[in-house]
């Protein structure tokens, strides 16, 4: 049983697309500059308003940190595990023989073959951060407040609120059974 549970919830209609959040990832984890290689990411989906003109929404992409992680269960070697104080899931880089099925069995596409760490790696929400009080770095760089960190179990959170005050709450893929922990949200209607 988990004694803490965490979550991110993405405000849509905030994120501008700066990708702060992606060069603090990858300056904080000192993850290569190679474009396949990262923790999280910011997609660009164009579409179209009632009017026709063009849109675009900016969907910030990171490890859902699953209640269900599919990746723990496919593990052959136990390297990658979910914490059970906080539900966090990790890989231990060591114990890592690089079969990648990990990474075929995450529906989100949040891992990556590291060839510097001969490992998979992925996004951890910033665990040494979080382990001293301090916000995830996509968090602390988001100049729209978009990426919003903290605890679900908590009811005074800002994540608790902000789920509480959305307009419109989904997660991705929610039909894979992977119960994810990030949440999109609009505040707008």
């Amino acid at each position: 049983m988990e004694k803490k549970k965490y979550g991110f919830v993405i405000v849509l209609d905030r994120c501008i697309g700066c990708m702060a959040c992606y060069a603090a990832c990858k300056t904080e984890w000192e993850i290569s500059i190679n474009p396949e290689y990262w923790r999280t990411k910011v997609l660009n989906i164009e579409d179209h308003k009632p009017d026709g003109t063009p849109k675009i929404t900016y969907l910030p992409i990171l490890c859902n940190q699953c209640s269900n992680p599919y990746c723990v269960d496919v593990c052959p070697t136990g390297a990658s595990y979910k914490r059970e104080e906080d539900g966090i899931v990790l890989v231990v880089p060591d114990k890592c023989i690089g079969c990648k099925a990990c990474i075929e069995a995450c529906p989100y596409d949040a891992r990556f073959y590291d060839e510097d760490l001969h490992a998979v790696n992925k996004c951890t929400w910033c665990l040494p951060r979080i382990n001293n009080g301090l916000e995830p770095a996509c968090v602390n760089t988001c100049v729209g407040e978009a990426r919003n960190f903290g605890r679900l179990d908590d009811p005074d959170s800002l994540v608790s609120k902000l789920l509480r005050d959305a307009k419109k709450v989904w997660k991705l893929k929610e039909n894979e059974g992977t119960e994810p922990n990030v949440y999109y949200v609009t505040l707008n209607e």
